[in-house]
């Protein structure tokens, strides 16, 4: 299971943190992601964590905006979004697949969201101008 949480509305510059909390997953890789959909729009990567290495990948609308962090002990997937856009605004969700799974973890982003197969409940993220 996946359990979003942090999501909210903020104006043009802000900041917000979003959390994903997973549980129930055996000790294996994953890949884990935070994807977003806007209203009318197709779901895309955010960015995607590699747990076997520690990798993260993002999506270039993000770069250098957003950090993807993972709390292993835990078990927690972060998200700290700094540099808020109104072009930001969606609803995130929080993903995770097997690595071995994909074709290579090196794709964890790039194979996009028919690749996930656990899925959370999504959080929305409204940015203001």
């Amino acid at each position: 299971q996946l359990a979003e949480s942090g999501g909210g509305s903020v104006q043009t510059g802000g900041s917000l943190r979003l959390s994903c909390a997973a549980s129930g997953y055996t000790n294996r890789n994953y890949c884990m992601a935070w994807f977003r959909q806007a209203s009318g729009e197709e779901r895309e990567g955010v960015a995607a964590f590699y747990t076997g290495g520690g990798r993260v990948f993002y999506a270039d609308a993000v770069k250098g905006r957003f950090t993807a962090s993972r709390d292993s002990a835990e078990n927690t997937l972060y998200l700290q979004m700094d540099d808020l856009r109104p072009e930001d605004t969606a609803v995130y969700y929080c993903a995770a697949v097997p690595s071995n799974l994909l074709y290579d973890y090196r794709r964890c982003l790039s194979d996009g969201a028919g690749a996930y197969n656990y899925w959370g409940q999504g959080t929305q993220v409204t940015v203001s101008s």
